[in-house]
């Protein structure tokens, strides 16, 4: 079995290296935290510099939290691609744009080196259940190469398109699933303001047309106060300052999407970037002056 590298063990990459870990594979793992690295230590990786990984590793996945940081873990001077041999792989689950994706193989193909752009959704709970979905572009024989990894890892993979495809589709989810969350808090805080319990509102209308799985992940989280990240809103403002920069870029007008993200920028400025994006209902709590909570109980009479 190939030597894999993994590169980031943030709050997803930590579970996703430990499933590899577990699968049986063989891990050569980095990141800024010394104390996750030892983590996965103690379960059996080694601890490598990006160097490092890049000359002992065939299969380098990295899942980092922006493109700049990416590009630096591959091309710096001391990074990994300065160390890799022709025809290693190079798989990059983080959210970015399509451009940080393309601009990725140009350079390792100027290597010889091949290049998959793979984010994933499903957030940390995803990610330590192994259900993430995994949106890839590049080559198919590439993907067919890490596809076992992606089994270990999630619940499903598919291949888009070539290099840029993942990044792009990534982009398209978080449009709906964020969108999905500020719908649900608007409609909680209503509810809420008219006088009615949030929670039954919310058992009331999830087995029809308006039931989906933002629904059913991010309105139990709102109406517990639960905003514990599962995906932070620091991510997920990212990303979509990310979708306004590729849809600005193909002179793509997203109205909704611009304002989700003024949204998210309130959000910022009040201290909230840290937590799960369900907390997006603050924002219209605020705007509404009521609080999301309930005291219903599933199966309570």
């Amino acid at each position: 079995m190939e030597q894999i590298g993994f590169i980031g063990l943030g709050i997803m990459g930590l579970p996703m290296a430990k499933r590899l870990l577990e699968a049986g594979c063989k891990l050569l793992v980095n990141d800024v935290s010394q104390e996750r690295v030892e983590i996965l230590t103690r379960l059996g990786a080694r601890s490598a510099a990006c160097s490092q990984i890049g000359q002992e590793c065939g299969l380098v996945f990295t899942i980092l939290p922006n493109g700049s940081i990416v590009q630096r873990v591959l091309f710096a001077p001391d990074g990994v691609a300065g160390s890799l041999a022709p025809g290693s792989l190079v798989v990059d689950m983080s959210s970015v744009t399509p451009g940080d994706s393309k601009i990725c193989a140009e350079k390792l193909g100027a290597l010889g080196c091949r290049f998959l752009d793979s984010p994933v959704s499903g957030g940390e709970p995803g990610a330590v259940n192994g259900t993430l979905a995994f949106m890839v572009g590049g080559d198919s024989a590439d993907f067919e190469r890490a596809k076992p990894c992606f089994e270990v890892m999630g619940a499903s993979a598919t291949l888009v398109g070539p290099v840029g495809s993942g990044s792009v589709t990534k982009l398209a989810n978080q449009i709906i699933v964020n969108m999905g969350i500020a719908a649900v808090s608007e409609a909680m805080v209503l509810a809420t303001r008219a006088g009615a319990d949030p929670g039954r509102v919310f058992q009331a209308i999830r087995g029809g047309l308006a039931g989906s799985a933002v629904l059913e992940a991010k309105a139990p989280m709102m109406l517990r106060r639960d905003f514990k990240p599962g995906g932070k809103i620091s991510i997920n403002h990212k990303d979509v300052k990310n979708v306004i920069a590729t849809a600005h870029e193909l002179d793509v007008p997203l109205p909704l999407t611009a304002q989700l993200f003024e949204i998210m920028q309130a959000l910022k400025v009040g201290g909230h970037m840290d937590e799960d994006h369900s907390g997006i209902v603050q924002y219209f709590e605020r705007l509404a002056g009521v609080v999301v909570e309930s005291s219903y109980r599933e199966g309570a009479s």
